[in-house]
């Protein structure tokens, strides 16, 4: 079983988080079941930006990125060569390190009204 690692982020898991995870876990998936409150404002149904995450370690061990996400990506706020959407990215074999930033589009959509 990969160890998935979540660094600190300061509004939703201050400390930080290391879990295990079984191979085809998506990154959410495995957010929600460990009580981090990621943001997903889709349902998981890749049709927004508001899970995108940071792989800071072990981004080749993870599913294939499909055009779809891709496209998504591009309107994620932060974006990073490493970045992912936390709905469709699922583990592998290998250990993991995410990064979720501290704001996604949806956030400051509501920090303006």
């Amino acid at each position: 079983m990969p160890n998935i690692f979540f660094y600190p982020q300061k509004f939703i898991l201050p400390n930080g988080l290391s879990v295990q995870a079984s191979p085809g876990q998506s990154i959410l998936d495995i957010a929600l079941e460990n009580n981090i409150a990621m943001e997903h404002a889709c349902e998981k149904s890749c049709a927004c930006c508001t899970c995108h995450c940071i792989i800071r370690k072990g981004f080749s061990s993870l599913s294939a990125c499909s055009e779809e996400e891709e496209d998504l990506l591009d309107k994620a706020w932060g974006l990073e060569k490493h970045s992912r959407l936390g709905c469709q990215a699922c583990v592998g074999n290998n250990d993991i390190a995410v990064e979720i930033p501290l704001y996604s589009v949806h956030h400051i959509n509501e920090m303006k009204t």
